[in-house]
């Protein structure tokens, strides 16, 4: 019995020694070369991820130009027409036929200076059925047969002109080959005076000009 006692307080002082070495490495202070070697350690793994951002921004910089690239290489149609769409304007429809007739075929600088002679009176457009006007001569040199002055309907006309010069320039068209090909205008719905039964005039209509070579369109 004896022999097992001091076998038991051996193991005790052994396992005391054991745990108080332990705490005495745990707590031991850390040597300032380990110090330097954490901080080294430390400052190679901060310069990796700068250098694996840096090469990540200028891999997402050179994809960013390579789509630019690509989009500047794609060619641009050219536009050969230009539209210009009227809503609900202040004419009537037999003022805008005849209108129509009188600039279709014309570039747009002679039509708008055409729609100036009318507005002072010093060229009349073309009308059919019984009109109190004196016979002229038309844009063509033959006889007219009756003719009008509409001043308020021509100013209209104008304002489109010059937006419809405007949208063929945007369109990289040559403003001195482009005419006017096509003039549709449409009744709209009437709208009512404030007071009485009247009606005012209204109308829809599309002008397109179009890029033709010189002699394409007479």
């Amino acid at each position: 019995m004896a022999d097992e006692q001091l076998k038991q307080q051996k193991i005790a002082k052994n396992k005391a020694i054991g745990k108080e070495i332990k705490k005495n490495i745990v707590n031991a202070p850390i040597k300032q070369n380990d110090k330097k070697i954490e901080k080294e350690l430390i400052k190679k793994e901060e310069n990796k991820t700068e250098e694996v951002k840096v090469e990540s921004e200028k891999k997402e910089g050179e994809k960013i130009d390579e789509k630019k690239s690509e989009k500047k290489a794609v060619p641009k149609t050219k536009k050969t027409e230009a539209i210009i769409y009227g809503r609900n304007i202040p004419i009537s429809l037999k003022h805008a036929v005849a209108i129509g007739k009188f600039i279709k075929n014309c570039r747009i600088d002679e039509a708008i200076s055409n729609l100036e002679k009318v507005k002072k009176k010093k060229l009349a457009i073309p009308f059919k059925g019984e009109i109190a006007h004196k016979k002229g001569k038309r844009l063509d040199r033959k006889d007219m047969t009756s003719g009008k002055y509409p001043v308020k309907s021509s100013q209209n006309i104008i304002q489109l002109l010059k937006t419809l010069k405007a949208n063929s320039a945007v369109n990289g068209l040559d403003i001195e080959k482009t005419k006017i090909i096509e003039v549709i205008p449409n009744k709209a719905s009437k709208q009512l005076h404030r007071f009485g039964s009247t009606r005012f005039k209204r109308i829809h209509i599309m002008i397109k000009a179009k890029e033709v070579e010189r002699g394409g369109i007479n």
